[in-house]
């Protein structure tokens, strides 16, 4: 079985699916893997380095996908690389169905067998698989590295010569994984932290790691997996007004908070943006779906008379050597799960298996993702 790894050629995507440690385990599980010249240079890795771990270098795209029976990637393809890859291969990225459902009608049309990283459960057995907790994780730790970069003011207290500062009030909406580790960066730094969250779970994982839980989370508010599960809108309208008198004091606020599949809820109005002092911010790791916050938008700066919202868009690519590092070794082990003696393995009793497989035989085989993709 011949493992194809291409070149992403997404604007700003600097990530590779795998990297030369990774191929040197599944080289011994009889994968063969082939690399396009070039496709790991912005992660630190090169070809020689894949060669020595005994990858093959393809010279070009159409020669990886002719070659090809499964491909792994960082990010959906396009649809002319879809045409270009051979019927009934398969395919491992991050596809993000709801997104993207031109691109899997292509995919299914091609009859190619499509495994979606994104849909990975949430349950013991797959935690090694979890591309989103992995990239989650440095999107947490890069958001509160840009409220740091661009605040007005320290982070930590410092006693000086000049007077004491005080150090910076830090507020996390969302204690999923990325809001953890920004909770745990921020503390790092040494700022005064506050979190809020409405999964009661989060309160001890919150205290923890030594930030305050602020309010009051609703019994039911955890869906499958672990995720937040939509709210309505009066319980938004609540959560809001709680969180209200801390924005307020807060010199950054970061935003973490998401619904897969949904919209990312509003949890900070205008209003509430033009309440906090000037020269605070407001960074919106949400901003690919939406945003946290009413003001942001995606890949953009607003400034809300002195209050910064930031809204960066692809975070894990800033650091590619570590994330595709981390990513590489989620999707090494996926596909260790998926191959046996060589060869690619439907198990569909397996939820491991069955969940992220989105397209198969010619079909959209998740339900959910069928249904949207018929109604459009």
């Amino acid at each position: 079985m011949i493992v194809g790894v291409p070149r992403e050629r997404l604007e700003g995507e600097r990530r590779v699916a795998l990297v030369p440690s990774v191929i040197k385990k599944l080289v011994k599980l009889k994968i063969e893997v082939h690399v396009e010249a070039g496709a790991g240079l912005t992660s630190a890795c090169s070809d020689t380095q894949y060669t020595e771990a005994g990858a093959r270098i393809q010279a070009n795209a159409q020669s990886l996908y002719a070659a090809a029976d499964l491909i792994a990637r960082v990010q959906p393809p396009s649809t002319s690389e879809i045409d270009a890859m051979r019927e009934g291969t398969a395919l491992i990225a991050v596809l993000q169905p709801y997104n993207n459902l031109e691109v899997i009608r292509r995919l299914a049309a091609r009859r190619i067998s499509s495994f979606s990283l994104d849909f990975m459960p949430r349950i013991t057995r797959a935690q090694n698989m979890d591309v989103l907790s992995s990239m989650s994780t440095i999107a947490g730790y890069k958001a509160v590295l840009i409220a740091a970069n661009n605040m007005p003011k320290f982070f930590p207290m410092l006693m000086t010569a000049a007077g004491t500062v005080k150090a910076a009030r830090v507020l996390i909406l969302g204690a999923g994984v990325a809001g953890l580790q920004a909770i745990a960066t921020a503390r790092r730094l040494g700022s005064v932290v506050e979190a809020f969250d409405i999964r009661a779970a989060a309160r001890e994982q919150v205290e923890s790691l030594g930030a305050r839980f602020i309010g009051q989370p609703a019994a039911d508010a955890e869906g499958a997996g672990g995720y937040a599960k939509e709210q309505t809108a009066e319980q938004l309208a609540q959560q809001r007004e709680l969180v209200s008198k801390h924005m307020a004091q807060s010199d950054a606020v970061i935003c973490t908070a998401l619904v897969p599949g949904r919209r990312a809820p509003i949890l900070m109005t205008a209003a509430q943006v033009k309440g906090m002092r000037p020269g605070s911010l407001v960074v919106d790791i949400a901003a690919e779906q939406g945003g946290n916050c009413e003001l942001t938008r995606a890949g953009e700066t607003v400034d809300c008379g002195g209050v910064m919202v930031y809204g960066p868009v692809n975070l894990p690519s800033t650091m590619p050597a570590d994330a595709s590092q981390m990513f590489a070794q989620n999707v090494g082990n996926y596909l260790t799960h998926l191959v046996k003696d060589g060869n690619l393995q439907f198990a569909l009793d397996d939820e491991v298996t069955r969940a992220p497989l989105v397209t198969h035989l010619g079909d959209i085989t998740h339900a959910d993702v069928k249904a949207r993709a018929n109604a459009q």
